[in-house]
């Protein structure tokens, strides 16, 4: 069964599953003591580290162990505002930073901090002047990631650093998604990091905090990793992670090139086999295997369902497949079509096979899910909605009174879209539809039909009925 979701976790490399075998036998004592097998887990455990500096590009003695990615980012942040109080409480973060990131953030503006959030752009890009922009007076911290965990833009990590370096606020960089790739460019400060995410076990992250920046260790500590992640450390998994991150980084060169051939595959052959996609993310400055795609007029959980029916496991960002009825924050401040998202990321040895069943499978599985929600077809027309009525006549191609109404109202994505799809072909050109919605994917995915379908997207207003009320002028 074709696993597509390495984006979430990868599987467990060889080397990462031979060390930590090994490891179990070797490395069970406290590092900490100086009797024979507490000496033979410390070699273990400096091994690691070193290891896991070099692929990193920092001092063994700048880099510490957590007990994940996520403790490592919230550990990252709040030390980092903590040992620059003095300078001020402003915490500048992008707005498709990894929730762990924002959650972090939330934290720092319930206890009286500032945070401010970059805008990105439709691709998912800060703009490097846009950020360093926003590095205003009594800035503590900037954070930014290396590259996106939902549609794989990278990040100008390095023009940012740079911008930071210059008014002296450091840069923290979650490189979770990117450093089993490479290592991040540019003059960061603080590194976050997550061992699943590049084939090391679950349960490991690591933490790199360059000599010279102020530093306050937050909570409980203890001895143990320079008092930045307390507890025994779990040194099986910690030499599983430092080994499978030195495999991968030796593989990365020509698996990478091998994933972004399929990669480009599925983003050239999606749009030409599937009507009503749109690709997200940056195509070219992109992490190499990951893809992301959104089709209009599917719900996003019946059509994961689906393809795991047929073989495939991928994830999705909308709206539809979570419990907040929500879309993602990513897909949200891209101004992107949300429902019927799919997100494939391509684990190491995807054959180019398994791309093409995707490929094969993919049509046919969109197509039923749209035949289900009774979708029209392209030369639909305004006669056939329950959920329409008419408060107004259109006449000459201009609304004579009110716009035709749409009530979708308690209905979830992506119905509200389909009911406007099914009443716009009976709109005079230069009439207008107003769509009531309640769910929040309607913000995203009524401008993104429009700009598919060549309508002019007119916004939003108040309804008197409850949610809000979307106009749509037909233009073709």
């Amino acid at each position: 069964m074709p696993y597509f979701d390495a984006a979430s976790a990868a599987p467990l490399h060889p080397v990462a599953r031979q060390a930590l075998l090994a490891s179990l036998d070797e490395g069970w004592a406290d590092p900490a003591r100086l009797y024979r097998e507490g000496r033979r887990a410390r070699l273990l455990l400096d091994a690691a580290r070193e290891a896991a500096a070099e692929a990193v590009g920092c001092r063994a003695d700048e880099l510490v162990f957590t007990p994940s990615g996520t403790r490592a980012v919230h550990a990252g942040v709040s030390g980092a505002l903590a040992g620059r109080r003095r300078a001020g409480n402003r915490l500048v973060v992008s707005a498709v930073e990894h929730s762990s990131v924002l959650h972090a953030a939330e934290v720092h503006a319930a206890a009286g901090g500032t945070v401010a959030e970059v805008p990105v752009d439709r691709s998912g890009a800060v703009d490097a002047g846009a950020f360093a922009a926003a590095l205003g007076e009594g800035t503590a911290l900037a954070c930014l990631q290396s590259a996106n965990h939902e549609v794989g833009t990278a990040q100008p990590v390095a023009e940012v650093a740079e911008a930071c370096r210059g008014v002296g606020v450091p840069l923290l960089v979650d490189a979770a998604q990117s450093l089993g790739w490479g290592p991040v460019e540019g003059g960061w400060s603080l590194l976050a990091a997550s061992a699943h995410k590049w084939g090391g076990p679950a349960g490991v992250g690591l933490l790199a905090v360059r000599k010279g920046v102020r530093f306050a260790p937050q909570g409980p500590s203890d001895e143990r990793e320079s008092g930045r992640a307390p507890g025994f450390e779990n040194l099986p998994a910690i030499v599983a992670a430092a080994a499978s991150l030195r495999a991968v980084r030796a593989e990365a060169e020509a698996e990478g090139a091998r994933l972004r051939e399929l990669v480009d595959r599925i983003r050239a052959r999606v749009p030409e086999l599937v009507p009503d996609v749109e690709v997200v993310g940056d195509p070219v400055r992109r992490l190499p295997h990951l893809v992301t795609f959104s089709c209009l007029y599917v719900d996003g959980e019946t059509l994961l369902h689906e393809l795991d029916r047929e073989g495939f496991s991928v994830s999705s960002g909308s709206s539809c497949t979570s419990s907040t009825l929500t879309p993602s924050h990513v897909l949200r401040a891209m101004g992107v079509l949300s429902e019927g998202n799919v997100r494939v990321s391509l684990p190491a040895g995807t054959s180019a096979e398994d791309v093409d069943r995707f490929l094969d499978v993919l049509p046919g599985v969109v197509a039923g899910v749209r035949e289900r929600l009774g979708v029209p077809g392209a030369a639909a027309s305004a006669a056939g909605s329950g959920a329409v009525t008419a408060s107004g006549a259109v006449a000459g191609g201009v609304p004579a009174g009110d716009a035709l109404v749409v009530d979708a109202l308690g209905r979830r994505c992506p119905i509200p879209v389909i009911e406007l799809a099914k009443v716009i072909g009976g709109v005079p050109v230069g009439g207008t539809v107003r769509v009531l919605a309640d769910d929040e994917a309607a913000r995203l995915d009524i401008p993104a039909w429009c700009d598919m379908r060549g309508q002019e997207y007119l916004g939003e207003e108040p309804s008197a009925r409850g949610g809000v009320a979307y106009l749509v002028r037909r233009t073709a």
